[in-house]
């Protein structure tokens, strides 16, 4: 995370970001995978232009809404099964990026049920705005 602090594309930003978010969903590409839901954990840094996002009036509609990230992830995940969590992380950066003011994103899924002695395997994304 620290190399990405300094990534000069990102010195007029503003971080805002949910962190080890456990969710539900139908992941996966064994058959077992496919028979229920399983959890992931994500972790998402959404990086927004500090000059449209400083609030002036202290205002909710001043600043990119939480609410906003977490509606896009639900909606991903209630759209139904996918394969892979690369698929998964990179629809929600996907998303995220068409949002006006965000210029970049981090996008983590983490596996937490798969093996008895590793805590998560898991897969990460990091796009900017404009980057395929």
């Amino acid at each position: 995370m620290s190399t990405l602090l300094i990534d000069p594309r990102l010195a007029r930003c503003r971080r805002l970001f949910l962190r080890d978010w456990a969710v539900d969903a139908n992941i996966g590409v064994y058959t077992a995978e496919r028979q229920g839901t399983q959890q992931l954990v994500l972790n998402l840094d959404v990086y927004v232009d500090l000059s449209s996002t400083t609030p002036m009036r202290d205002e909710l509609g001043e600043v990119f809404d939480y609410d906003t990230v977490r509606g896009i992830v639900q909606e991903r995940i209630a759209r139904g099964h996918v394969n892979l969590q690369e698929t998964l992380v990179d629809d929600i950066a996907s998303e995220l990026l068409r949002r006006p003011g965000v210029l970049a994103v981090r996008v983590s899924s983490e596996k937490t049920e798969i093996y008895d002695s590793v805590a998560g395997i898991g897969v990460e994304v990091l796009r900017f705005r404009g980057q395929p």
